[in-house]
């Protein structure tokens, strides 16, 4: 078995500098990964880097040689499920899983190209792309299942919400609909598919197996227009740069809506929903251009 250093990428660091229990984990992981190599009979070959910033993956092959990923996500996080995720939909649009350790949370999964994702396609191409591959995904979870439902999950969302704070004076009629629309949404769904929870390009790789597979799930029950919300935010700022870029925001919820035969109204409501939210939280972070932008962005819904 190779004995390489294990490296946490420093994105993966930095992520965790604030996090005491993610700070003890980055401590022991490099045991937690070797003792892993050992169990499952891998030979590393190396971390991918830069890599993410809720997970590790090692690039690595099995015994006979195949190659693979060896997954650790970061204990606590909304991935908690992943793997369960990744057993339902058995390689339909998504990342083969291979093997896991509840004990350890590690994944082996099959091997995708990790530095090629949608997003090296041009934007027409990326979005078609995302919407049959995100289609995919949508089917009826386990009964009983272990994921959360989107009223659990965007509950989570509603303190920060009504506490955010230093907000640009614009702000306030958007945080209150979000609001409004974190209330009322999930209560006005009876749809119940297993979602994605954090689709966006950047999660779709190229693979052998299939032109294009996502990965990292963030595993959420509900409705349609909740994953889809993601990908019309996504790659944002490349549309807020062209011309007319309020009325192109509209076409691509209209767009999206009509291709994947989602309620034009709910997608553009969940949107702004996840839009707000994005942005009170990069706001909360420092990073107060982005976080305007996304407010700005909102309000052309």
């Amino acid at each position: 078995m190779a004995t390489a250093p294990i490296e946490p990428p420093q994105r993966l660091v930095s992520s965790l500098s604030g996090d005491q229990d993610g700070r003890e984990w980055l401590t022991a992981l490099p045991t937690l990964v070797q003792h892993q190599l050992d169990a499952w009979d891998l030979t590393l070959e190396r971390v991918h880097a830069p890599g993410g910033r809720s997970s590790l993956l090692a690039l690595v092959h099995q015994q006979d040689g195949t190659p693979a990923a060896l997954k650790f996500p970061v204990p606590g996080r909304a991935s908690a499920h992943e793997a369960a995720a990744l057993e339902i939909w058995d390689g339909w649009g998504a990342v083969r899983l291979l093997r896991s350790d509840d004990k350890t949370g590690a994944l082996l999964l099959e091997r995708l190209q990790a530095g090629v994702s949608l997003r090296s396609l041009p934007e027409a191409k990326a979005l078609l792309e995302a919407a049959g591959t995100v289609r995919r995904l949508w089917v009826a979870p386990t009964t009983p299942h272990p994921f959360e439902t989107l009223a659990g999950r965007t509950a989570q969302a509603t303190e920060a919400l009504r506490t955010a704070e230093e907000l640009p004076p614009t702000a306030a009629p958007l945080v209150d609909e979000a609001l409004e629309l974190r209330r009322t949404l999930p209560t006005t769904s009876d749809e119940e598919f297993l979602l994605h929870g954090a689709f966006r390009q950047g999660k779709v790789l190229a693979g052998d197996r299939s032109p294009w597979l996502a990965t990292g799930p963030s595993p959420v029950v509900g409705e349609r227009a909740y994953d889809l919300a993601a990908l019309v935010l996504d790659r944002f700022e490349d549309l807020m740069a062209g011309s007319g870029a309020s009325a192109a925001t509209r076409r691509r919820v209209t767009k999206l809506a009509d291709s994947l035969d989602v309620d034009r109204d709910r997608l553009r409501d969940w949107t702004l929903y996840r839009a707000v939210d994005a942005a009170v939280r990069e706001l909360a972070t420092g990073d107060r251009q982005r976080g305007e932008l996304l407010l700005e962005f909102a309000a052309w819904l």
